[in-house]
Formats: structure tokens, C-alpha cells, sequence
């Protein structure tokens, strides 16, 4: 378990982040036509797992629009962007936005997926959502980078995980 906060308020996960230097959980999540992907999908690239609680808050669409910008300057990495929102919202949400860059992915029918990355919260009011976090795999899927954003209305690092990401590239 791990502790993050909601405008201040204690709110705990299910479990950890994957730690650096481990072999990621594989996934199967539900893309945006409805199609199952894995990670086995995204072989030899740098996956960037954008994880959120959803597209509709201000802080998650911001967090999308960034990674789809800055990531779309490298040539051998893929933003997954992932939240529990129905794949219509990602739909949605990346063509009003005109996003290209990002591949969005639902767990809403992968409750595996949050446990496994220690990303469900299990406590307050928004139980049973995604936490804010980006882990960083590396093109053999071995995680190089991990950050759990200590308070979800905050966005994450991200110029500490795109120097990551170029690292690998």
C-alpha cells in the first residue's frame, strides 16, 4: 500500500509502483476500438504509462496533452495513456483534442492492471479509480523510471521522465 493525498486528504492504493530494474507486469487493457492490447504489443519502444483517474479532471487532460507534444520529438517511444474511462471518453477526448501521439487505454475491464501496478486507490472518493503516476519501461519492458505523484490534483515530472525516456530512445 501506498499513501497519496487529495487536496491533502490521506487516500491509499492497493499496493506499489513496480520498482526500477524489474520486469513489468503485462497487461491486456481495452483500447479506443474496443480491441484488447498488451504489452506485448508495443515491442523495442520505450513505453511511457501515463496513469490517471480520469480524462474528465483538468490535471489529467493536461497531463495527455503534454506527453502527446513532447513525446511526438521522439522517434522509439509510445505514451500509454491509461485511466478506468470508458474507451469512448479517450475516443472522444483525443479527437476534440486532435491528439495523435498517445495510445489510450481503459482498465476498466482489467481491474488486474491497478493492482499490479499498485495504482487502484482503495480508500476515499475516488475509490476504485487510478491514481496519478508514470512509470517508464524501457524497450524490454524493464522499468527505468517510476513516479507516484504524492497528490493526485498535481501533475507529474515530466521533465524528469521525458530525460528518461530520451535516455532510452
Amino acid at each position: 500500500m501506498a499513501l497519496v493525498t487529495l487536496k491533502g486528504n490521506h487516500i491509499e492504493t492497493v499496493g506499489a509502483l513496480p520498482e526500477e530494474g524489474m520486469k513489468a507486469p503485462g497487461f491486456s487493457l481495452t483500447a479506443t476500438d474496443l480491441s484488447m492490447k498488451e504489452l506485448k504489443d508495443f515491442p523495442d519502444k520505450v513505453k511511457v504509462l501515463n496513469i490517471f483517474p480520469s480524462l474528465d479532471t483538468g490535471v489529467c487532460a493536461a497531463s495527455v496533452r503534454r506527453f502527446n507534444s513532447d513525446v511526438s520529438k521522439l522517434e522509439n517511444t509510445v505514451v500509454l495513456c491509461i485511466s478506468a474511462d470508458l474507451p469512448f471518453a479517450h475516443s472522444r477526448f483525443c479527437e476534440v483534442e486532435g491528439l495523435k501521439n498517445v495510445v489510450s487505454l481503459s482498465s476498466f475491464r482489467s481491474p488486474e492492471f491497478g493492482r499490479d501496478y499498485g495504482v487502484t486507490l482503495i480508500t476515499g472518493p475516488l475509490e476504485g479509480l487510478l491514481t496519478r503516476a508514470v512509470v517508464i519501461l524501457d524497450s524490454s519492458d524493464l522499468v527505468v523510471y517510476s513516479e507516484l505523484v504524492p497528490e493526485i490534483t498535481q501533475e507529474p515530472d515530466y521533465d524528469a521522465a521525458l530525460t528518461v525516456a530520451r535516455e532510452f530512445e
